[in-house]
């Protein structure tokens, strides 16, 4: 059945993509164009992911980090400066 008729993207996709780690509708979008047309699909998407098993959902009521660590800086004082700081 056509979840997404702008885009010719079937629930069984929209499955495939959640199953992929999508786990919202921008998510999806990103993965397939459902929902950047005319946007009547968006809650029909919102329908299937909320039935569906999410990773980082999991990770979340399980109270560990959904995010990676990001290498660079940790603090304000850690970011390069564009003016020198003044004494």
């Amino acid at each position: 059945m056509y979840v997404c008729s702008c885009f010719g993207v079937t629930e069984a996709q929209v499955k495939q993509h959640a199953e992929d780690g999508a786990c919202t509708p921008r998510q999806i979008a990103s993965a397939c164009k459902a929902g950047t047309d005319c946007g009547s699909c968006v809650r029909r998407i919102q329908a299937i992911l909320g039935r569906g098993a999410c990773p980082r959902r999991e990770l979340v009521d399980e109270g560990r980090p959904v995010l990676t660590a990001l290498a660079g800086p940790r603090t304000v004082d850690d970011l390069p400066r564009a003016f020198p700081r003044s004494a």
